[in-house]
């Protein structure tokens, strides 16, 4: 059956990636081929030449061109690995997760597809741990008895699990965390070999073009942008859904599709993505340029309309502290400057008009100094709010309040409740050197006589692994965690 948790599909133009999904909950291996037939083999010049031919992009939120990395990955002597990721950790979208757990031998022809061309014996698919996306590729592996060629991963879901880098590190059971260095997956990423990486729904559009053809392809579309966009829309939507539309199609068209209204806006791309007005999503068309025109980004096709009920500015920092604590704390942008921009953006909502260049400034601080781009997208996605609800800033900066309750219209996942940790001090051994305060500021501060003073807080997920190396570092053995 169709789980819940994933939304109703809809449609705006022909079918493609939703093709037959009317008439079964799932597409099984015989019910895949009579819909979509079986993709043709080719070479990976010939690959790379049909996905220039569209302009083929990644689905994933950087749309980088899917063809530079099928000749990156075949300019490498050694045998490639083929990677798709479904690691959907974005709260606000379900498109990959619907087309794994619907119609996952889509997703696998793709993968097939570009295997056979760029000669890869190995083919992994990486999505959430537990979720039903992995039963149904598992048991799509199994239909194919291609358990020899292609396997699953089951990876923890978190907002930074579909990185490049912290994937193939989950992948390589090497934890779940960027690796901070710029190794281009395409020369080192499963195993060290390299490996041809994107995100499922563009292995799916890789099999409707090798089905289809580029002239059929591009029947739908704009003559930039051809073919089909998925788009996740949730938020204040009356009927939620993942939506299949044609590339072009009015914003506005879409969002009738499912009862909803911008209200005071729309966030686009999800949560690296940006806000933007009312006026400027009545006037958007639902592609790539379009969406930038209307000074966003399409990103992973999110599309979240606010509404009117709810605080603007008050669902933006209940995103802006998840994302601070979604980080992996390795960098110092992730570990320091994104608590502090989420509590600068708390002090926005509070009424602090110091608070308004302060949010400018952190936000220009921890831009192009993180381990990955968790810190950018951050960063872009607090500020938008700033452009697209002025009118709310006002009244939060005059009144404190835009009289608004905040309603949790932005999707987050549930907080598994966790034993607060705290540091305490053994005063029959503390000796005063002050090595704490210096190992972790934040955490520790000297009072008059050089003794320290701890923050009544529980120390923050982020800094944890700080304040075990301040206890172990202790001379006098007298810092705890408790």
């Amino acid at each position: 059956m169709i789980p819940y948790r994933v939304p109703s599909i809809k449609r705006l133009g022909p079918a493609r990636l939703t093709a037959g999904l009317d008439e079964t909950r799932r597409m099984n291996l015989s019910a895949h081929r009579a819909m979509h037939g079986t993709g043709p083999r080719m070479n990976a010049q010939e690959l790379a030449e049909l996905a220039d031919s569209v302009d083929l992009r990644g689905r994933g939120g950087a749309a980088f061109p899917f063809a530079r990395k099928v000749r990156a990955v075949s300019a490498n002597r050694t045998e490639p690995v083929v990677l798709v990721n479904g690691a959907e950790g974005e709260p606000a979208s379900s498109k990959d997760a619907m087309l794994l757990t619907r119609t996952p031998h889509l997703v696998i022809e793709g993968a097939l597809i570009a295997a056979g061309a760029l000669g890869a014996r190995k083919i992994v698919v990486a999505t959430a741990a537990g979720g039903l996306g992995e039963a149904s590729v598992a048991a799509a592996i199994e239909e194919r008895g291609a358990g020899d060629q292609v396997r699953v991963v089951g990876i923890k879901e978190r907002f930074i699990s579909g990185e490049s880098s912290t994937l193939v590190r989950a992948v390589n059971g090497q934890g779940g965390g960027p690796s901070g260095r710029k190794t281009r997956t395409s020369d080192s990423g499963v195993d060290g070999r390299p490996t041809l990486l994107s995100n499922a729904e563009t292995f799916a559009q890789l099999a409707v073009l090798a089905t289809l053809g580029p002239e059929s392809y591009a029947d739908v579309g704009t003559a930039r942008e051809p073919g089909t966009v998925l788009l996740t829309v949730g938020g204040a939507a009356g009927d939620p859904a993942v939506v299949e539309v044609a590339a072009g199609t009015p914003l506005y068209a879409v969002m009738d599709a499912c009862r909803a209204t911008s209200g005071d806006g729309v966030l686009i791309g999800g949560y690296h993505g940006a806000w933007i007005h009312p006026d400027a999503a009545a006037l958007a068309t639902v592609s790539r340029q379009g969406i930038t025109d209307a000074g966003g980004s399409l990103g992973a096709g999110i599309m979240v309309p606010l509404g009117n009920e709810t605080c603007p500015l008050g669902e933006t920092l209940r995103v802006a502290r998840y994302l601070a604590a979604e980080s992996s704390g390795q960098c110092g942008p992730c570990r320091l400057g994104l608590p502090d921009l989420a509590r600068t953006m708390g002090d926005l909502v509070d009424g602090s008009a110091a608070a308004l260049e302060e949010l400018r400034r952190r936000a220009a601080a921890v831009r192009g100094r993180g381990a990955c781009f968790h810190p950018d997208g951050t960063s872009k996605f607090v500020l938008s709010a700033l452009t697209a609800f002025p009118d709310d800033v006002q009244e939060h900066l005059l009144r404190g309040t835009c009289g608004r309750p905040i309603t949790g219209v932005l999707p987050l996942p549930e907080k598994e409740k966790e034993p607060e940790i705290r540091l305490t001090i053994d005063w029959t051994r503390c000796q005063g050197h002050g090595l704490c305060a210096k190992l972790a500021p934040d955490l520790v501060r000297l009072d008059e006589h050089g003794f320290p003073v701890f923050s009544r807080e529980a120390v923050p997920p982020q800094l944890l692994r700080l304040a075990r190396r301040s206890v172990e570092m202790c001379p006098a053995l007298a810092l705890r965690m408790g």
